[in-house]
This record gives structure tokens, C-alpha cells and sequence, in this order.
């Protein structure tokens, strides 16, 4: 789950200066919770954490919010020092790499004492976490793909907007109506789609699931990114940004910060509902469409989730528990959605109009619809690796250093290098 414009906050520093940085008083527990987080989010977290702490005056909660990219860092660090914090923050591919490691508390029997505690959780949110022996972790909140697109550019062009009917035959069709040049100097000005070329959940991967293609097999010792349902999809993306010119490459896309939907330059893009509060900031008017479907009528996205882990050796895992229980919980979990950047995990809060009627004047339903056609994001161990390999790997082939096939057979032959290591 890719988390941009984010930054180093630190919600326990705030905590601490209102309690006049006292160490704790005889009697109460102090633990520590880490994640990554955006700027809005600190002020909420440090909301939750004192209500929290209201109602449980006998615990002590430090929260860190860090942006991606330093919070592993430090997560990695905490626990090779092996000062781990009681609770961080997961993106659930990573999950089984961690409990694999046994850096992971079960979480079971605290559930099986708290009887009806996952009722309320969407089914699919809990599922990755779900192992033989127990839960080692509970999801925050989640994530579905769905398709973006630019109101105007539609407009502009007279064309009809995307709907459930369309495929990816449309939406092919569209990218290149919506491909101009609009002062003649022979440089594309507007792009009729972009997609993240590197990360399989907001870029290529329901591709190729609705091309009948799958990523890994079923006992993660196989890439199936070759096979031949699955370059199908790769032609389809291959063709629009080399042959079409409709999506640009890595490198042109980077002009634009990375994002040419965002900047107002791409007319559609797949995208998660935790790119929604920037998008609103973006000067345009934009909807939401479910993905197109594929060449036999199969439609998917993928679904995807941060969630919460308690470490095995934390010392207060009691503690622990309870903040996560409240975390996970109705009240937090409306203070949270009340952000705009995911979907919570509990079914009351997100059919409820604080996410179906957020400030974004945008169809939140389609994300929650897309839920009942969802395949969740592999996690498996060493996926982190495994994911580095195949993004370098297609990044050849985007850059227009080898060809399609060419560079889906090295991807394949250097991903399941990792898979059986």
C-alpha cells in the first residue's frame, strides 16, 4: 500500500508535553505504538490516544507517526536493538515475513476472551491476517482499487463516462481519445491513462486478474507473471504506453511528480481511496468508476490493509491489546474515517455517512462495491524482496530496455529465485 506526502510526526511528544514530560505514575503501564501517517493524521491519533487514555487511566500511550520510508527504518532498528515497541503499524504483505520471524504476538487467545469482538470487521479485511493457529494481527483499515477519472477531460473530449459496462477494451479506446496534443508541438500535453508501473495493487496487478492471469501460486513457490492469461494483460499495458502512447512511461511520468492524475495532465488512473483527500486539493472536478472488465467478463481489484501487530516480547501486552481493541473500535474508527483516507474495517462506520458522504464530492460507494469482486494482495514470505525484483525487473521494460517478453521471462526466473531461497 504506497503512502505518499507523507511526514515525521510524533504524537508522543505532544502527549508528553501535556503531561509536563513526567515519567509515569506508580501503577501505570507505558507502551509504545508506531505507524506511518500523514500529517492530518496526527492530530486524530493524538485525539484516539487520549480518549483512550481517559478511559484506561492506568496505561500510558506513546504513538509515533513517521513517514513510510523512516518508519521501517526504525521499526528495523527498535527490534535488531531488541527494544521493540509494543505495537506498530503492518502493511499486511509484510505480515507473514514478521510472524514468520516470530516477532509476532498471538493475538488469539485475547480474541477468544472477547467474544463477538470481530463481528463487526469486514470478512475480507480480517482474512490475511487469519492463520491456523490464531490471528497475529488485526487490520486498521483498508483498501480497494478503483478507476479515477478527470470530469473535464471527459467532457472536453464528448466522451461518455466510465461505467460498470466498460472493459478494458474501453478503456483502451478512451485512453487514446483522450490523448493530446493541444498546442501542435509535436510533445503530448494530456495522457488519457497513468498507472503506478511498479507496485502490483494500484497498478497492474488487477490487470492481469481480469485478464484471467494470477500473480504467485497458491504455495508462493511460483511467479505466474509469464503465463500466458497474464501476458494477455501485459500486452493490453504494454501496448498503451508503447504502441498508443496513452499512458506515459516511468520516466515522463516522473515530470510530473510522479503522479500525471494529480497534476491534472492523466485523464485516468487507478487508485486507492488514500490518494482522495490530495486529489480533492488537485483543481479539478473527478468521479469514480469500478475497474473495466476483462476479455471473458471477469472484473477485479485487489484489496489491501494496514494493520496492527503486537510484539512478542513486549512487556505490556495486556495494555496492548486494550489500545488495539479500542482502535479497531466504532468510536476510532469514525474519528479515523473522518480523514478520508481509507475504508474502515468496520462495516457500521463505512456504510454510514461518514464515509459515503465525506467532503470529496465523489462516489464512495464504488469503493465499498468493489469489496464483492476483490482478491486480496499476496503476502507471503519475503514478499518485500520478491516485490523489489519484479518492480526492477518491469522497469526495463517500461524504459524500453527490453522487450515484453523478453524481460517477463527474466522477471519470472529472478522472482522465484526469492520464492525458494
Amino acid at each position: 500500500m504506497k503512502k505518499q506526502y507523507l511526514y515525521v510526526l510524533l504524537i508522543g511528544a505532544l502527549l508528553l508535553s501535556a503531561c509536563g514530560q513526567k515519567a509515569p505514575a506508580a501503577g501505570v503501564t507505558e507502551i509504545t505504538v508506531m505507524q506511518w501517517g500523514s500529517p492530518e493524521e496526527l492530530t486524530v491519533w493524538q485525539q484516539i490516544t487520549e480518549d483512550f487514555q481517559k478511559a484506561n487511566p492506568d496505561i500510558k500511550v506513546n504513538v509515533e507517526v513517521s513517514d513510510w520510508d523512516t518508519y521501517w527504518t526504525k521499526v528495523d532498528t527498535l527490534f535488531a536493538a531488541q527494544t521493540p515497541p509494543d505495537i506498530f503499524a503492518i502493511d499486511a504483505p509484510f505480515y507473514y515475513d514478521w510472524q514468520t520471524r516470530g516477532a509476532l504476538l498471538n493475538l488469539q487467545p485475547y480474541i477468544d476472551q472477547s467474544p463477538g469482538f470481530l463481528d463487526g470487521f469486514y470478512p475480507k479485511s480480517l482474512e490475511v491476517y487469519k492463520l491456523a493457529d490464531g490471528y497475529y494481527g488485526l487490520p486498521r483499515d483498508f483498501q480497494t482499487i478503483v478507476l479515477f477519472y478527470n470530469v473535464e477531460m471527459f467532457d472536453a473530449a464528448g466522451l461518455e463516462y466510465p461505467n460498470d459496462t466498460w472493459t478494458y477494451d474501453d478503456l483502451r479506446t478512451a485512453a487514446k481519445a483522450l490523448t493530446l496534443d493541444k498546442d501542435g508541438d509535436g510533445k503530448t500535453d494530456q495522457y488519457g491513462f497513468n498507472f503506478d508501473s511498479w507496485d502490483l495493487e494500484p497498478g497492474w496487478g488487477e490487470v492481469i486478474w481480469s485478464y484471467g492471469g494470477e500473480i504467485v501460486s497458491e504455495d508462493h513457490t511460483q511467479t505466474l507473471l509469464g503465463e500466458p492469461k497474464a501476458m494477455a494483460g501485459w500486452q493490453l499495458l504494454y501496448d498503451m504506453m508503447m504502441v498508443d502512447k496513452s499512458t506515459p512511461d516511468p520516466i515522463t511520468a516522473g515530470e510530473f511528480g510522479s503522479d500525471p492524475f494529480l497534476a491534472g495532465i492523466a485523464a485516468m488512473t487507478p487508485m486507492g481511496h488514500w490518494a482522495v483527500p490530495e486529489y480533492a486539493t488537485g483543481g479539478f472536478k473527478m468521479d469514480v468508476a469500478p475497474l473495466p472488465k476483462g476479455p471473458d467478463g471477469e472484473r477485479f481489484t485487489s484489496v489491501n490493509s494496514a494493520g496492527f501487530v503486537i510484539a512478542k516480547d513486549s512487556q505490556a501486552p495486556d495494555a496492548a491489546w486494550k489500545f488495539i481493541q479500542y482502535a479497531t473500535s466504532e468510536d476510532a474508527q469514525t474519528k479515523l474515517t473522518e480523514l478520508g483516507f481509507a475504508i474502515p474495517v468496520y462495516e457500521t462506520v463505512a456504510e454510514s455517512d461518514v464515509f459515503l458522504k465525506q467532503a470529496a464530492p465523489i462516489n464512495h460507494q464504488v469503493f465499498l462495491d468493489a469489496i464483492d469482486y476483490a482478491k486480496i494482495k499476496p503476502s507471503f514470505t519475503g514478499y518485500t524482496e520478491w516485490s523489489d525484483v519484479v518492480g526492477n525487473a518491469l522497469a526495463l521494460i517500461w524504459n524500453g530496455e527490453v522487450s515484453l517478453e523478453d524481460g517477463i521471462a527474466t522477471l519470472v526466473t529472478e522472482a522465484d529465485a526469492v520464492l525458494n531461497k
